[in-house]
């Protein structure tokens, strides 16, 4: 059990701009690493976009409609947009263990357990990282995504939840990576529930992410 202080938790209203959250978790990720500022949770929605990781194939680019960024994390192509909620995870593993693996991990349980409060099984798939679920058609299909990058045991990125974005904007490319599965929402699961709803459902699950992360005493 950790006993360090609670990450600053952050939302910020509207659409940000890509590059500026980017250059701000940056700034954020080496404040953090000089023991200048606290750990952070920020939860924001981006305008439509698509972003590239460090394992890209220029093939699973398939129709550029958005702007493309390189967002320097881990993984493949990705979508952002209205109706999506992303949460950068600025953490610093140096005193919550360093263990890159088991942090992918609690990611993908934190929101796991955020999305059980809507009544949506979801669910870790074997090679596959991200968050599954089942769709209206009873289809195995991506619910959400993770992304991550460690700088100096610092983290930065973190997940995004499809809420009730527009589905056919992941149709610009091959999310992920991953071809032959298709993507969902709560939205399109029937579950008509907005960003303060899921806000205070990752809240709620947070103490349990931070739990799993953390160092034993």
């Amino acid at each position: 059990m950790s006993h360090l202080p609670p990450p600053l938790w952050t939302v910020s209203p509207g659409l940000s701009d890509y590059p500026a959250a980017l250059a701000d978790m940056e700034a954020r990720a080496a404040a953090i690493f000089a023991g200048e500022a606290s750990e952070r949770i920020w939860l924001l929605e981006h305008p439509p976009l698509y972003t590239a990781g460090t394992s890209s194939d220029p093939a699973e680019l398939l129709d550029p409609r958005f702007p493309v960024y390189d967002a320097g994390r881990g993984g493949r192509y990705t979508y952002h947009g209205p109706g999506q909620r992303v949460g950068y995870v600025q953490l610093d593993l140096s005193k919550r263990g360093r263990d890159v693996r088991a942090y992918v991990s609690a990611l993908e349980g934190w929101v796991i357990d955020a999305l059980a409060e809507f009544g949506v099984t979801a669910r870790r798939a074997q090679g596959r990282i991200g968050i599954w679920t089942d769709d209206e058609n009873g289809r195995e299909a991506k619910i959400g995504a993770i992304g991550v990058r460690v700088k100096r045991w610092v983290t930065m990125h973190g997940v995004s939840i499809n809420v009730a974005p527009d589905l056919a904007h992941f149709g610009g490319i091959v999310p992920c990576g991953i071809a032959e599965f298709p993507v969902t929402s709560l939205a399109a699961l029937g579950k008509m529930v907005g960003f303060a709803e899921v806000d205070a459902a990752l809240e709620r699950a947070l103490p349990a992410f931070l739990d799993k992360i953390s160092a034993s005493d």
